[in-house]
């Protein structure tokens, strides 16, 4: 006979800011039927975390240092396709949304989202639903109706966003190369790929793109 522990559905938290994850924590203890097991700091801990704890859906960040939300969603869902991953951010435009349902994840929120919205979400992708907010359906459907947003940035293949999201975070190619599982050589040919579709000479320019496109917090 199934237990009420049996029906809770388990969450971990991914974030590498620890107030976030506090409040996060805080929103969802009193939900009745939801149960925190663990939470993660970097994507990288989010992976040995899921093998430990199994959880049922996993509350990811998307910015992170170390292979970031993205590279670790499409980790999850491969190494665990029972796990729902909703990602967690605070880019509403694209190319994040795309990227990281395109990575395997089941919903998509915004972290100006109020707590009853998270826990809708939570249910619905436990359910085997995806969730999107309307007004963020919306707008990646008229996106993609009208081919607007940044220049290059829907060119890019999943991993040469990685690539572009760690190089931008000062990640050395050897470093890029071990975490990715790729040949430092590969590295530098997805680099030179990004110069090339996204129209900048050198990492510092595609800095200044990633900041200027919001896809990384310029006070960082």
């Amino acid at each position: 006979m199934a237990t009420a522990d049996d029906c809770r559905i388990r969450i971990l938290l991914v974030d590498d800011h620890k107030l976030i994850r506090a409040g996060l924590r805080r929103l969802l203890a009193e939900r009745e039927g939801i149960e925190i097991v663990a939470e993660a700091d970097s994507g990288e801990q989010a992976l040995t975390l899921a093998a430990e704890h199994a959880p049922d859906v996993v509350l990811m960040d998307v910015n992170m240092p170390g292979i970031g939300g993205l590279e670790a969603t499409r980790k999850l869902v491969h190494f665990h396709p029972q796990m729902r991953v909703i990602a967690l951010s605070v880019h509403r435009g694209e190319p994040f949304p795309s990227r990281l349902l395109e990575a395997g994840a089941a919903g998509y929120l915004t972290k100006d989202c109020d707590a009853a919205e998270i826990v809708a979400a939570i249910r619905k992708v436990h359910a085997g639903e995806r969730y999107l907010d309307g007004e963020l359906a919306r707008d990646m459907a008229l996106s993609r109706l009208s081919g607007t947003g940044p220049r290059g940035l829907g060119e890019l293949s999943q991993r040469e966003m990685q690539v572009m999201l760690m190089v931008v975070q000062g990640r050395p190619i050897p470093e890029i190369s071990d975490t990715l599982f790729i040949s430092p050589k590969t590295v530098s040919t997805y680099r030179y790929r990004l110069f090339e579709k996204l129209g900048v000479a050198n990492d510092v320019e595609l800095t200044r793109y990633a900041i200027r496109h919001g896809l990384i917090d310029g006070d960082n």
